[in-house]
C-alpha cells in the first residue's frame, strides 16, 4: 500500500496544473457593443466592453467562440476558432460591428 501511493504521488508530482489565460481585444466603434461572451465545450466566460476594449480573465486552454452583444443599431457578431493556450493572453485584435 506505501508502495502504491509513492508511485501514486511520483506520478502527479511532475504534472504541471493548466494555468488559466485570457482573451483581449478592442471592438469598433468602440460603442458598438456592451458585452463578451467566450464560449468552449468546456467554459463560458463573459466581459464587458469598455471604451471599446475587452478582456476576458480565467480562460482555460481550448478554442472559443466569441459572442459580441450589439448596442442597437449594430447586430450581434461572432468571431470563431480563438485559441487560448495554457497561461497566456491571447489578442483577437479589432472586431468591427456591422448594422
Amino acid at each position: 500500500m506505501l508502495a502504491a501511493s509513492i508511485v501514486f504521488a511520483g506520478i502527479f508530482a511532475f504534472r504541471s496544473p493548466q494555468v488559466a489565460g485570457s482573451i483581449k481585444g478592442t471592438v469598433t466603434p468602440a460603442d458598438g457593443a456592451t458585452r463578451v461572451w467566450a464560449v468552449s465545450s468546456l467554459d463560458t466566460l463573459k466581459a464587458p466592453i469598455q471604451a471599446g476594449s475587452f478582456e476576458i480573465n480565467g480562460a482555460k486552454p481550448g478554442i472559443y467562440r466569441l459572442i459580441f452583444e450589439a448596442r442597437p443599431p449594430y447586430k450581434n457578431t461572432a468571431k470563431e476558432n480563438v485559441t487560448v493556450v495554457d497561461g497566456q493572453p491571447t489578442n483577437v485584435g479589432e472586431v468591427k460591428m456591422s448594422q
